[in-house]
């Protein structure tokens, strides 16, 4: 039952909750008194730009987001003191502000991803031992000051005119700096949208049945400790983030005990039971082990997957951690990526920063799988590309040359075999077949496109993925609506204005969407241009079990389908002197 508590990076998160636990718990009952939880809810959230600033130049994050969160409390203290006003409208205004130019500098300058979004929502694989020192510091210090101005707080608390205005306003600058620092210590395993969860949610439920602010300080250190620990446990059998986890199970609690004092005592007993009720349930909703008779593979992306598949064959268990239509650019990895890593015989990777993110994976995993970056060797480059180990650095999207497909593919047959010589016959003979039928997909490919002239072989996309595709088939590629080989990136105002010209000036006939990611940017710029919007392209991902992109082959036929009605329509309604024509279908026998 407790299993989840011998990995090493949930019992580093552990530590970290069960310490701020104590801090949070006495600053809460000070947060609630004074009316101040949304303020401590904004300061995380203004910490954005900070974040966004230290992934972009490359320092601590906690460091950015404690100078941001400094600045935004010492605006909100020095206008509320000036104008003698209450806090929250003014906590509104700042914060906005600073969201503001957090946006600007993540779509615009820095073009930040998963890396503040993770410190945006808490990851357990962010904890560190500079997170719990963090976390100690923040404990201590609020620790002192609820001794050293614990009373002058209680009597401005229940200060009836209240406000700024009224009382030591240097007691009011502690407790709004304490705030800050702890919301910084919140961050890696809470999360700065969520500190909620941790520093309100458990002393406003404790405040329900309190009468003193001992018993009200110490039941709330230890209802936090204790939603602390039970969120990170769900979190790992539910395969959820811990801020998330933390966060749904306070807010339930409190419920649950604004119910039962409702109720009053005789029927709270049911409130118990409720409680114990959602206990159990996520209890069996954690995941499954792998089949111990199989070799345990991890795949990073959807692609890998469905070649570990093809060649491993039955006697092989592929975890693979995208999911179809998943965004590798900005993934988050889940208790149970690490869990099944940790059992893993060897581990795929696409390489080429694509999946930057499995190197946290597989280090708090501790898995002696061997990894085997796939990127690193592929024989086809594009034209500017070094060769050896960086043979894709600029483009991670090797896998649309299917010439690189069958590269991958043997690398993968070669490893497999040497894990387990006893199935070497089986990997080999797949490995075989299923390059065969790769031989077929680039050949056919090949002669469908030939069907349309080059000039009109002209493609733009959600964003810059199709390279590795265009350069094997000999397509012009335009541009893309997020110019940029990531979707982290965010395209501006001007961007899509000259993309608009070049899709003008060139005729492209059709703006293609990408399945996994927001069809909206691709729809506003074919109308803006007068192009048609294209059939959806599998760029990042494959599609869902079932669907015309749910194989590696099935995506790239699909790519290809849709490519080509809307090339060979231009060429035909050019042919025809403007009249509409219909595209013909190409199709690709693959055999077998």
């Amino acid at each position: 039952m407790f299993e989840p508590f011998q990995l090493p990076f949930v019992q580093r998160g552990l530590v970290e909750v069960l310490i701020l636990s104590v801090g949070a718990g006495v600053l809460g009952t000070w947060i609630v008194l004074r009316g101040l939880a949304f303020f401590s809810h904004a300061v995380g959230t203004a910490a954005f730009p900070g974040l966004v600033l230290a992934d972009g130049i490359g320092f601590s994050a906690p460091l950015g987001a404690f100078g941001v969160a400094v600045a935004f409390t010492a605006s909100v203290w020095g206008l509320a003191r000036r104008r003698g006003t209450a806090y929250d409208s003014l906590t509104a205004l700042v914060l906005v502000g600073c969201l503001a130019a957090g946006v600007i500098l993540a779509s615009d300058v820095y073009h930040s991803g998963s890396d503040v979004e993770q410190l945006l929502f808490g990851s357990l694989l962010l904890v560190d031992a500079a997170d719990i020192r963090l976390a100690i510091v923040a404990t201590a210090a609020i620790l002192v000051a609820n001794v050293l101005f614990g009373r002058r707080w209680l009597a401005t608390g229940f200060d009836e005119v209240g406000g700024p205005a009224s009382g030591d306003s240097r007691l009011d600058v502690v407790l709004l700096g304490l705030i800050a620092l702890a919301t910084t210590a919140a961050l890696s395993v809470i999360g700065a949208l969520l500190v909620a969860a941790i520093f309100v949610a458990p002393a406003a439920t404790v405040r329900l049945f309190a009468d003193r602010m001992a018993s009200w300080q110490i039941g709330a250190v230890l209802l936090a400790a204790a939603e602390g620990t039970a969120g990170l446990w769900v979190s790992v059998k539910t395969n959820a983030p811990p801020g998330a986890t933390i966060a749904t199970l306070s807010g339930s609690v409190f419920g649950l005990a604004a119910i039962a004092r409702a109720i009053g005592p005789r029927r709270r007993g049911l409130a118990v039971a409720a409680t114990m009720a959602i206990a159990l349930l996520a209890a069996g909703c954690g995941s499954s082990g792998s089949d111990p008779g199989k070799v345990s593979v991890v795949a990073t992306t959807t692609q890998i997957g469905d070649f570990a598949r093809q060649v491993g064959g039955n006697a092989v268990d592929v975890h693979q951690i995208l999911a179809p239509n998943t965004d590798p650019h900005d993934y988050e990895p889940r208790p149970d990526d690490v869990t099944t890593t940790a059992d893993a015989k060897i581990v795929f990777e696409n390489g080429d920063n694509l999946d930057a993110w499995m190197g946290k994976v597989v280090s708090d995993s501790g898995s002696d799988a061997k990894v085997v970056d796939l990127g690193s060797t592929v024989p086809v480059k594009l034209p500017g590309e070094s060769s050896g180990s960086e043979a894709s650095q600029y483009d991670p999207h090797w896998w649309h040359d299917p010439r690189n497909a069958e590269a991958a593919v043997l690398q993968i047959a070669a490893q497999l075999s040497a894990i387990d010589p006893a199935d070497k016959a089986a990997f080999q003979a797949n490995a075989k077949a299923y390059l065969e039928k790769l031989r077929k997909l680039d050949r056919g490919i090949e002669n469908c496109f030939s069907e349309v002239a080059p000039a009109y072989r002209k493609l733009v996309t959600d964003h810059d993925a199709f390279n590795y595709f265009a350069n094997r088939y000999g397509i012009h590629v335009v541009g893309a609506v997020i110019p940029s080989q990531t979707t982290q990136a965010q395209p501006n105002a001007q961007d899509l204005s000259d993309l608009a010209d070049l899709i003008r000036k060139e005729h492209v006939a059709a703006v293609f969407p990408e399945s996994s990611l927001s069809p909206k940017l691709a729809e506003t710029i074919a109308t803006q241009t007068g192009a048609v919007v294209g059939h959806d392209l599998y760029g990042d991902t494959l599609g869902p079990e079932g669907s015309s992109g749910g194989t590696y082959i099935g995506m790239e036929l699909a790519n290809m389908d849709a490519m080509l009605q809307a090339f060979s329509s231009a060429q035909a309604t050019f042919k025809s002197g403007g009249a509409e024509r219909s595209a013909t279908a190409c199709e690709v026998p693959l055999g077998g």
